[in-house]
């Protein structure tokens, strides 16, 4: 069986390597992306491998349930799903939460900054202009 990502296949427990490929199949669609039914669909999907603490499901999830949902409770249960899917490592996860702590619902500066630092650590780009950003404002 080949590897879903450059993450050995053994971080994955069997019962969710097919949910998770579909739901990422259906989230990086370029069409598919764009509807509810898909996201919706997605979400269905994600969420049983995002309890059995597949990193990538919970960043994924907790992304769609932040950005996606009009309920509280659904992005209370997203920004949970951020923070154990950044804590575990994922540089999306930390680069989402820093965006979140950095909007004005949220504004917590600190753990903004905290969150940017490590995805910049990791490589990302847009991490090091929100943190740019964020030294120009202070």
């Amino acid at each position: 069986m080949r590897s879903l990502t450059s993450k050995s296949p053994a971080k994955y427990p069997t019962t969710s390597v097919l949910p998770l490929r579909v739901a990422r199949w259906l989230l990086d669609s370029e069409t598919l992306a764009r509807t509810d039914s898909a996201k919706r669909i997605a979400g269905r999907l994600l969420k049983q491998p995002a309890r059995e603490g597949v990193v990538e499901a919970q960043s994924r999830l907790g992304r769609l349930l932040c950005k996606e949902c009009d309920s509280q409770r659904d992005r209370r249960i997203g920004l949970e799903m951020l923070r154990q899917a950044a804590r575990a490592g994922d540089c999306q996860a930390q680069l989402a939460l820093g965006r979140l702590y950095s909007e004005a619902r949220h504004h917590e500066p600190t753990q903004a900054r905290h969150w940017l630092e490590q995805a910049a650590a990791q490589g990302s780009q847009e991490a090091r202009h929100l943190l740019q950003r964020q030294r120009v404002r202070a």
